[in-house]
């Protein structure tokens, strides 16, 4: 199959804006490259990396950080191309007028494309998704790679197919993290926006008694199931379409949602009423620059802020019911 790969250039902290816009226009699944993931890595600023990095991942850190998506080559899905153009042609007049802040560096916003075939866009990418420590107790690793558990970790599994979402990003290792330090055995967790399902997964198997990941992409719950099942957690996890602010009857002791900042606001009031009296919201994919702002919007929906751990930009906030 034909497929058009868009690339959207921009810098680290224009990614969470772009992804934003692309949302607006309905566009949910996409992927992100920022070579500073890569740096954290090298620096060696904590144990949790990668078992080791070969030359062409090297190369990957003199890119710019770049938002990618794909379509199937269709005349409908190249409408596309034009609409992201005047998305992002409006994002950048936004942050010139200062709307993001005075020192908001957004990039360039360029945008390109190219037609190409899916047999290699199926496996280029796995050539960059090594076993990875993510947490004290939690390694993620591709189907495809050995892994020697010498030191008797919990092994997550994963592929990822075309579903967001390798286990590796650090706004994924800070909600393992928190769920490690908040979430009791026999608990019930919801994972809110469960992606390829690897939160869901480390709850599993970190002693939860029941866990459901709800996600508003097909293609991610469909993802998300096969790894549930293909990492024997089936009995406790399952996946499901659905939104938090609708159709979801589901009373939690943890809620975990790995979203972006402005997300995570909106879904705050709902998280209140999906959660037992003392439960605990656990939200990521939050720029430290929002940090504030999520904090106080979560005080005002009526949590008290346990704790807020950083990461390579990013941000996760523990908050109780």
């Amino acid at each position: 199959m034909k497929y058009i790969e868009i690339n959207i250039e921009t810098e680290s902290q224009g990614i969470e804006a772009v992804v934003s816009e692309l949302m607006n226009l309905g566009i949910t699944n996409t992927v992100v490259e920022d070579p500073r993931d890569i740096e954290d890595l090298m620096d060696k600023k904590q144990t949790y990396d990668w078992d080791y990095l070969d030359d062409e991942i090297i190369e990957k850190m003199k890119d710019k950080p770049k938002v990618t998506v794909y379509f199937e080559d269709t005349e409908e899905n190249r409408t596309h191309i034009r609409e992201i153009e005047l998305a992002m042609s409006e994002l950048k007049a936004k942050a010139a007028a200062g709307e993001f802040g005075q020192n908001m560096d957004f990039g360039t916003l360029q945008v390109t494309n190219k037609l190409d075939d899916d047999a290699e866009w199926k496996d280029k990418w796995k050539a960059y998704f090594k076993p990875s420590k993510i947490s004290q107790r939690l390694v993620v690793k591709p189907t495809w790679e050995p892994y020697d558990n010498k030191e008797n970790h919990l092994v997550i599994e994963i592929d990822p197919g075309m579903a967001f979402g390798t286990g590796t990003h650090e706004t994924t290792s800070l909600c393992v993290k928190m769920l490690e330090s908040y979430q009791k055995e026999n608990d019930k967790v919801l994972d809110v926006g469960c992606g390829s399902g690897i939160l869901s997964i480390a709850s599993a198997l970190l002693g939860a008694k029941e866990v459901l990941g709800i996600d508003i992409d097909p293609v991610a719950v469909e993802v998300a199931e096969e790894n549930i099942v293909l990492n024997k957690v089936d009995t406790v996890a399952k996946a499901q379409y659905g939104d938090l602010t609708k159709g979801v009857d589901y009373q939690a002791d943890v809620i975990v949602a790995n979203l972006m900042a402005d997300l995570v606001m909106m879904l705050a009031e709902d998280a209140a009423k999906h959660l037992v009296k003392g439960g605990y919201f656990i939200s990521s994919g939050i720029l430290v620059e929002k940090e504030l702002q999520v904090v106080e919007h979560l005080r005002k929906k009526g949590f008290a802020i346990m704790e807020v751990r950083e990461d390579g930009g990013w941000c996760c906030i523990v908050a109780k019911a």
